[in-house]
């Protein structure tokens, strides 16, 4: 069975609803109001069954331009459209504002329904029919069926059935592949069973027990039901109408505009970058910051006009802008819209898609619009590797790429694979899998080789500088799970040396000892004339009259070298004074198994404030082990 959605177009009281009524037998307007008043104000759904397994799911929708808005929310899923003129009237203002809203929203196929045809005279007919083939030359409907009828005898429907079911057959079903999305057109509820939603499902599969988010809102929910064309189902498809009752959401928190989706997998925006056509029927220039109305799928929402390389657009020019919307909406790449003014309230133009997630655009610049040109034209690779370059330092992750590009999943692995063959690009994690443009990794290798060259210059006595210090000089607007493999990429270009938990550029080595005229050297004797009990390192910078940087600087180098050991962040000793009192203790617990602190004092005469960092440090380099307050050695 091949699912399509038919919509309905045309001026009011020109026969839409009368039409669909004799085409399936159901009456469309189901409103007191709009019985009484012989108008139709809310969509209207029905479905029809051609032969060759073509299913149609019918929206009807209003003709009177105080009700243009909802016309537009019917209009999103359509695959075919019926412009429907009456051939005692012909074409009429909303004849002419449907078509240009059809053109916009991307509708490629279609017929013209004449109605009214036992009304009117066969000269008349003829004249009408000829008036209309001039209206449509030029747009998706040059050249299309003309078929006359009448839906109060029934003649013509027969030719309008065969004809529809032609069209059927060329026309492309709508992907499955993919997730779904069904833009909410009408809510409502149902004693037992909560609240209902239909609408047109736009891509992908809805099956019972599906787990749905409901955008822009967030909430969170399941799908307790579904209903195709009227009948219980298991599942729906892209391209079906549908009633799906929601479980966990109540009436009160969905509005038509909201979009059922899987949960996690979209996310509405405020900004799109858009490719506007603006009408050669609009009344003025469209001015830079000018606010409209933004129509799609289902929904409005105010927006801000931003002219990316012009201060106004005249009527019947095109241009890529950026629209910022009043709130959040789910726009995706690809998606079709129209623009409507506040005042007069005409559609004034409309257009695809190209970046749902775009920055704040620098106007005029050229880097927006090469990426907008590429997305516009299809130029996949050329479209992928912008959309990264742009992400500068940041990078972007696989996912993010997808929303915005709009390419298949597989294409997008394909690009991708592509631009990594070449170098372009650079995949810096695994999970999430995230990019950056070959221009951005090289700006991070040169930004971290200057950090770590000034940070020598400033320390010349370090052998390097800690990874993880290093690690932290990252802008922060980067990501830091990129250090590793930039410093990877360092290392194998020849520009560091990793040693252990330091790095340091290429060419400079591990520095020698300490020479005996150095100040290195000097502090080195002033801590061994202490013997058991070594300067501190206040008592060593009064000493040498030297700031605790430099004292400290000196110490490390020193301490790396094994001319002296770090006993405590303010007690260093001398190699062979620490050797003395090793040797003591080992021989002193070999004598006695065990001992206390005061056994050590008694033994080397030294205070506390010696002692105990001392035990300290013979326990860390697993010479003793304490047990309790006691110390015996350690097993090898």
């Amino acid at each position: 069975m091949k699912h399509l959605i038919l919509g309905t177009a045309g001026h009011i009281d020109h026969g839409k609803t009368s039409l669909v009524k004799a085409l399936t037998g159901i009456d469309t307007d189901r409103l007191k109001e709009e019985k009484a008043r012989g108008i139709t104000i809310e969509l209207g759904f029905a479905h029809l069954e051609l032969p060759g397994g073509i299913r149609f799911g019918i929206v009807d929708v209003p003709g009177h331009e105080r009700f243009v808005r909802t016309m537009v929310a019917g209009v999103g899923g359509m695959d075919l459209v019926m412009l429907v003129i009456a051939a005692d009237e012909g074409i009429m203002p909303q004849t002419r504002e449907h078509l240009d809203i059809l053109r916009l929203l991307g509708v490629k196929s279609g017929l013209v329904a004449l109605t009214k045809r036992d009304m009117v005279e066969r000269e008349w007919l003829e004249l009408v029919t000829e008036e209309v083939r001039e209206f449509t030359a030029g747009s998706f409907l040059e050249g299309a069926p003309i078929v006359a009828v009448s839906s109060r005898s029934g003649e013509g429907l027969d030719e309008l059935k065969l004809q529809l079911a032609r069209l059927a057959e060329q026309a492309a079903e709508k992907r499955r592949e993919g997730s779904f999305r069904l833009p909410v057109d009408r809510v409502f509820t149902v004693a037992g069973f909560g609240t209902v939603v239909t609408g047109t499902l736009l891509s992908g599969e809805i099956r019972v027990g599906d787990e749905l988010e409901l955008l822009p809102s967030g909430r969170e929910g399941k799908v307790r039901g579904i209903q195709a064309h009227g009948a219980k189902a298991d599942k729906g498809l892209a391209g079906q109408r549908l009633a799906v009752n929601l479980q966990g959401i109540d009436l009160d928190q969905v509005r038509r505009g909201d979009v059922v989706v899987p949960r996690g997998v979209f996310r509405a925006t405020r900004a799109v970058d858009v490719r506007l056509d603006y009408l050669a029927s609009a009344p003025r220039e469209l001015k830079h910051r000018a606010t409209v109305r933004l129509h799609s799928a289902t929904y409005e929402v105010p927006a801000q006009v931003i002219l990316l390389d012009r201060d106004t657009l005249q009527p019947g020019e095109s241009a890529h802008v950026q629209l910022r919307l009043k709130a959040p909406a789910l726009l995706l790449s690809g998606d079709s819209y129209i623009l409507r003014a506040f005042s007069p309230q005409i559609t004034i133009g409309g257009g695809v898609t190209l970046d749902p997630f775009p920055p704040r655009r620098r106007r005029r610049g050229t880097e927006a619009l090469q990426l907008l040109e590429a997305l516009g034209s299809g130029d996949q690779q050329a479209s992928v590797a912008l959309i990264i370059s742009e992400s500068l330092l940041s990078g972007i992750a696989f996912d993010d790429i997808l929303l915005r590009c709009g390419i298949p999943r597989k294409a997008l692995e394909a690009a991708l694979a592509a631009l990594l063959a070449t170098g372009e690009i650079i995949q810096m994690t695994r999970e999430p899998r995230l990019f950056l443009a070959k221009e951005a990794f090289e700006t991070l290798k040169r930004g971290l080789l200057n950090e770590l060259k000034a940070f020598m210059a400033a320390n010349p006595l370090k052998d390097g500088m800690g990874k993880e210090e290093l690690k932290t000089r990252l802008p922060r607007r980067s990501d830091q799970r990129f250090f590793t493999p930039l410093l990877t990429a360092m290392e194998k270009a020849g520009l560091v040396v990793p040693d252990r938990d330091i790095v340091r550029p290429v060419g400079r080595a591990a520095r020698p000892d300490a020479t005996a005229d150095g100040l290195g050297g000097r502090m080195a004797a002033f801590i061994a004339e202490g013997g058991d009990e070594p300067p501190t390192v206040k008592e060593i910078m009064e000493r040498f009259r030297c700031g605790e940087k430099g004292v400290r600087d000196n110490l490390a180098l020193l301490t790396r070298n094994g001319q002296v050991a770090r006993i405590s962040a303010d007690l260093f000793y001398s190699a062979a004074a620490l050797d003395g009192l090793r040797e003591k203790l080992v021989a002193l617990l070999r004598e006695k198994g065990e001992i206390i602190p005061t056994d050590f004092r008694e033994l080397t005469g030294l205070s506390r404030k010696f002692l105990i960092p001392l035990l300290e440090h013979f326990d860390s380099e697993k010479i003793t082990i304490r047990v309790g307050d006691k110390r015996v050695l350690r097993r090898k």
